[in-house]
């Protein structure tokens, strides 16, 4: 496999092992927010096109990341705007029923919580039967007043990974829609949106994605947009509206596509000009290259996991697994300690709900996975 780590600026001393947290972005992704920030120490540098190719750019390479039509992805500031999206475009019952699963990522509860204490839905919290959480645990719940099912692909405390198809043909079946969470894995793993079966599908840009902090994208396909109930959009999102010249004499008609979803500012060019560049990058690469490489790297811990003093917090088995590994310290008390004392080392891991989460990427070798479990291991 060919060797992608000089594309990333030197991480010094430090091993880092998170990107699930926060994505590095590569040399190419730095120079062009390098030369973003040139545009507004020179305004007369900026490209007059940069307002919709930018955009253009970027929804183009989201929509090929995500095996999707460009005209169907919206670009957001992260996953929580595609939740917000979804729940602003239904036109909600009293009665109706959102499915959440228990220790499910904080911005769906977020966004269902405040509606279901103004009365506009139900909110039921999804126990799973064994260890992680499944698409069977959903299955058993979903019921006639189920509207939606909001969760992750690949679980951010756990990695657990979702059989989405399956869960998106039970939803269909029962009248249900399926809101998927791809923060986790988009960017690490193949994602082909219609083949998941999902109504809506939200991501953020900052992990896997390699982007900058504050980005993101939301999709949906066309019949899903025009079923949502319109609202407040930036206003590239009317139609005609990259004719600067006639911007006033226009009929102010919403635009077909998810570009009514795009978050306002939308050529925000210090953020979308290194999300460019870092997805062009990952598609240079190739998705599959990334999801091999992680996938090796997080089965040489599994392996070599001392579990006389450690569990694995993730599923064993790759297939049934996002592109991070999950490890905790027997004694739970252990593994906070354990964290603290991989950072004083300058191993950089993530601490999630009583466990270690390691995302490795293409930067990373087998020497990190030494480093880090040798540490673990004194």
């Amino acid at each position: 496999m060919q060797d992608w780590s000089s594309q990333w600026f030197d991480f010094e001393d430090a091993c880092y092992l998170d990107a699930a947290g926060q994505g590095p972005m590569p040399r190419v992704a730095i120079r062009a927010a390098e030369q973003a920030l040139e545009w507004k120490k020179f305004p007369q540098r900026m490209p007059a096109n940069a307002y919709f190719d930018l955009p253009n750019r970027v929804r183009a390479s989201l929509a090929r990341l995500i095996g999707a039509a460009p005209e169907e992805t919206a670009i957001t500031t992260g996953a929580s705007a595609g939740l917000a999206a979804v729940a602003h475009g239904i036109d909600w019952k009293r009665e109706d029923e959102v499915l959440v699963a228990r220790g499910e990522f904080p911005a769906h509860f977020a966004t269902w919580l405040p509606l279901q204490a103004a009365g506009a839905l139900k909110v039921t919290v999804v126990s799973p039967r064994g260890r992680f959480i499944t698409a069977d645990d959903f299955l058993e719940r979903i019921g006639p007043r189920t509207r939606l099912v909001s969760t992750s692909l690949a679980r951010f405390d756990d990695s657990a990974l979702l059989d989405a198809a399956g869960l998106a043909r039970a939803c269909h079946g029962a009248g249900a829609l399926l809101l998927l969470d791809v923060a986790q894995c988009a960017g690490a793993m193949p994602i082909d949106a219609r083949a998941l079966g999902a109504d809506f599908i939200t991501g953020a840009g900052y992990k896997w994605l390699l982007s900058p902090y504050g980005t993101g994208f939301f999709w949906a396909p066309t019949e899903r947009i025009e079923q949502m109930r319109p609202g407040p959009c930036y206003w590239t999102a009317i139609e005609g509206a990259d004719k600067f010249h006639t911007l006033s004499q226009g009929g102010y008609r919403l635009g077909s596509g998810a570009g009514r979803f795009d978050a306002p500012e939308t050529a925000s060019f210090f953020n979308l000009s290194a999300m460019a560049a870092s997805l062009e990058f990952l598609l240079r690469v190739g998705v599959e290259p990334v999801r091999e490489h992680t996938q090796r790297l997080a089965a040489q811990v599994i392996e070599r996991l001392p579990r006389d003093r450690f569990v694995l917090a993730s599923p064993a088995a790759a297939g049934r697994r996002g592109p991070s590994v999950c490890i905790a310290a027997r004694k739970a008390e252990d593994t906070a300690a354990l964290f603290e004392r991989l950072r004083e080392a300058h191993v950089y891991v993530s601490l999630r709900e009583g466990a270690l989460r390691i995302a490795p990427h293409l930067y990373n070798s087998e020497r990190d996975i030494d480093r880090m479990l040798a540490i673990l291991s004194a």
